[in-house]
């Protein structure tokens, strides 16, 4: 058997964030993609590979090391594909999206894992963070990793489905502020623009999410040999947070269309009182409006018009039919 102070790390190679064999759970050495194959045969050891966008030619090189089936290899190659678990021969192919809130929207990447005997091969696109921190913190509890590659693959997807939730909670942030805002002032055009940018990131990441309950369904079933049934309950676990991340992007979509109905009434409710306070003023205006028709239609015999005190006689009335109208709207809480 080689021996760890005999092995030197493998030269960096673009693309490759990480290519690692493992023993009992401790880094035995950093290799190079060529003999990556050759460490995945032997007993008890582990490569975990780690690329970043990788080149069609990395992904052949990485191919002809474990075998690949081609149509895993065309999709990791290209990304947009939806959340699934594929089997080809003795090994699995999954897809999972992760996201990230950039400038206020909601990014999406692409993690594209291969998993077989003695080995596993993450690919990242897009917007994502990095699992170096998932190796390092699991480089640390040995016993953990020793247990295999279908437990660095739990440990992916949970760090995937644990990193949804620091965007739930930024939108929650925005959409709290959002609904205490509401019963204020309606929404204008830029505050409706903006709970509509909010629905559709929160139903896109529902979208990601959602479809890994059946991947992580598929890994705890008895048809795939390649996970051990001890990490049946780790992969329920994730489960387990893809389901309340759905159930908060629920929650927050609901608050969402509440705050928009909510402004709707507010709205409506402004409106009619302006409607309210203008009628009442046109009726009141009304008043003088018709007295001065009256008596502007220019007929002689009008008997008020001789009379001494006749003109603040009118001008008395249409004064207290004013103030009598004034009042009762008033009243009426109409103004």
């Amino acid at each position: 058997m080689d021996h760890v102070g005999e092995l030197k790390p493998a030269p960096p190679t673009a693309g490759v964030i990480a290519c690692s064999v493992y023993a009992s759970g401790k880094r035995v050495a950093d290799i190079s993609i060529e003999e990556a194959g050759t460490w995945a045969g032997k007993d008890g050891h582990v490569v975990w590979i780690g690329l970043l966008e990788p080149s069609a030619d990395l992904l052949a090189r990485v191919q002809a090391q474990f075998n690949l089936h081609d149509l895993a290899i065309e999709d990791a190659e290209h990304p947009h594909q939806r959340p699934k678990l594929e089997q080809y021969g003795e090994a699995l192919f999954i897809v999972a999206r992760t996201a990230q809130l950039i400038d206020g929207r909601v990014t999406f990447g692409e993690t594209h894992l291969f998993v077989g005997k003695g080995y596993i091969v993450s690919v990242r696109h897009g917007p994502s963070t990095s699992y170096t921190v998932v190796r390092q913190h699991w480089e640390s509890c040995p016993h953990a990793l020793a247990k295999g590659e279908d437990f660095v693959l739990y440990a992916i997807l949970d760090f995937i489905v644990d990193n949804y939730m620091p965007v739930l909670e930024q939108i929650e942030t925005e959409v709290e502020e959002i609904e205490d805002q509401v019963l204020v002032k309606p929404m204008d055009t830029r505050d409706i623009e903006r709970l509509y940018m909010l629905r559709r990131d929160l139903l896109r990441l529902r979208n990601a999410a959602l479809p890994l309950v059946e991947v992580c369904r598929r890994l705890t079933s008895a048809e795939l040999p390649q996970i051990q049934p001890a990490m049946h309950p780790m992969f329920r676990d994730v489960t387990d947070h893809i389901r309340t991340v759905h159930e908060k992007i629920d929650s927050l979509r609901e608050v969402l269309a509440f705050a928009f109905e909510a402004s709707v009434l507010v709205g409506q409710s402004q409106e009619t009182a302006v409607s309210k306070k203008l009628a009442s003023w046109a009726a009141i205006l009304a008043v003088p409006t018709a007295f001065a028709g009256i008596y502007g239609m220019n007929f002689s015999d009008m008997p008020e018009l001789k009379m001494e005190y006749g003109y603040p006689a009118v001008l008395t009335v249409i004064a207290g039919i004013c103030l009598f109208l004034y009042w009762r709207f008033r009243k009426n809480g109409w103004l």
